[in-house]
């Protein structure tokens, strides 16, 4: 695989060096906010609504704000506008309200290089330093469709990377045993890769897939321990191929910011972590990622600091041991004012802004809340106090009079 880069380099949109997509010796999971959702979840009623433009404002905000999040992915399809037009004022929206990178998904395919023109008219070149990455899917089983290949053609022209990425059903789209899953998708990926080869040697690719059981009961996919495995499996298999990996991001069957959603988002974000998973870039979803839910969001944010805390371990040498303050203190001590206490607690602050420590008498004078209600009352102002990039009206504004241009609208 020596003609397909191992590591890519990923920029801001301010061009500046963000983080590096492949490099399994020094991996560290990447995870995005977003994936195309028809709908958008109120975080404190959990109602739905058709996701809107005003929506894709507001996720991709949040997006942003987020530290745990690395890049904004396309968070929903606007429903009120034209289909010929929901993408482009989608991805203007994205481009606008945001500096973190950007993982684009087009659901048009005539929109998508009137996207990318769109993005090099506002910012200029985007192969020399890219924080944009189109996303493209392949169809299960074994089919590298003439509207991917069309896309990945054109990326290639233009220079960017990629992600080609599957998505399989064990029982259903893929053979119901892990094994013959992981043979299937893998056939896929290298067939993706080898066509981006042939167009042009040394695209920048990252291959991933999106392993998913189905329950024959519901006629619904799920994650499973299983498909969790073999999204790490799939990892390991582009390790060996020396290629960046993106994994599943964990957006199941919750129905809001629920005990459903934190399970698969625990599960996943944690072995992601402890895998060699490159990119998780769809996070934040219900209802098979037909949802986007900001309150699941702001739970996943907390999440992935504590699996990234995990993941990390910890050292342990002559100064982490510390036995000389261990040998000072001595028996029945206590370490509250030791040196090291006093230099490192700020490191230790696992930055819980959103549930108190409560014991249970002051959890009963407060008139016992419940864990998801202030989830829910955190998101809500998080979003009230969300705040636009210095340049948003500028890009705003030059971005849709380009559109008009371009639609003759």
């Amino acid at each position: 695989m020596a003609a397909a880069p191992g590591c890519i380099d990923i920029y801001d949109r301010n061009e500046q060096f963000a983080f590096q997509l492949g490099n399994v010796a020094r991996n560290q999971t990447r995870f995005g906010v977003g994936c195309t959702n028809l709908y958008y979840q109120d975080p404190v009623t959990d109602k739905v609504e058709p996701f809107s433009r005003n929506h894709m404002v507001l996720s991709v905000r949040l997006g942003d704000r987020l530290d745990g999040f690395d890049v904004v992915t396309t968070p929903g399809i606007v429903q009120e506008l034209p289909t010929a037009h929901a993408d482009l004022y989608a991805s203007l929206e994205m481009i606008a309200n945001t500096v973190k990178p950007l993982v684009v998904l087009i659901s048009e395919p005539g929109c998508f290089e009137i996207v990318i023109d769109l993005f090099e008219h506002l910012h200029g070149d985007l192969s020399r330093n890219p924080f944009v990455i189109p996303y493209f899917n392949p169809i299960t089983p074994l089919v590298l469709n003439a509207k991917t290949t069309g896309k990945i053609a054109a990326t290639g022209r233009r220079g960017l990377p990629f992600i080609y990425n599957n998505y399989g059903m064990s029982g259903a789209t893929a053979p119901i045993t892990p094994a013959g899953t992981l043979a299937v998708l893998n056939a896929e990926l290298l067939a993706g890769l080898v066509y981006a080869r042939l167009l042009k040697e040394g695209t920048p690719v990252i291959l991933g897939s999106l392993p998913a059981g189905f329950d024959m009961k519901t006629m619904m996919s799920l994650y499973t321990p299983h498909t969790m495995l073999l999204n790490l499996t799939s990892a390991e298999m582009m390790a060996h191929y020396d290629l960046p990996y993106s994994g599943t991001s964990g957006n199941d069957t919750g129905w809001g910011p629920d005990l459903l959603a934190s399970g698969t988002f625990w599960m996943n974000h944690l072995t992601a972590c402890l895998g060699k998973v490159s990119l998780a870039p769809s996070v934040g979803s219900n209802f098979n990622s037909l949802a986007f839910s900001p309150a699941a969001v702001v739970y996943a944010n907390q999440v992935i600091r504590q699996a990234r805390l995990f993941s990390a371990g910890f050292r342990v040498n002559d100064e982490a041991v510390a036995m000389d303050e261990v040998a000072a203190i001595g028996p029945a001590g206590n370490y509250l004012m030791a040196d090291n206490t006093c230099k490192l607690f700020r490191k230790f602050d696992y930055g819980n802004e959103i549930w108190p420590g409560l014991t249970l008498e002051q959890w009963q004078a407060e008139g016992e809340p419940r864990a998801d209600d202030l989830i829910r009352n955190y998101t809500r102002q998080l979003l009230a106090d969300l705040s636009a990039p210095k340049d948003y009206e500028e890009l705003t504004a030059k971005g849709e009079a380009y559109i008009a241009r371009a639609t003759g609208g």
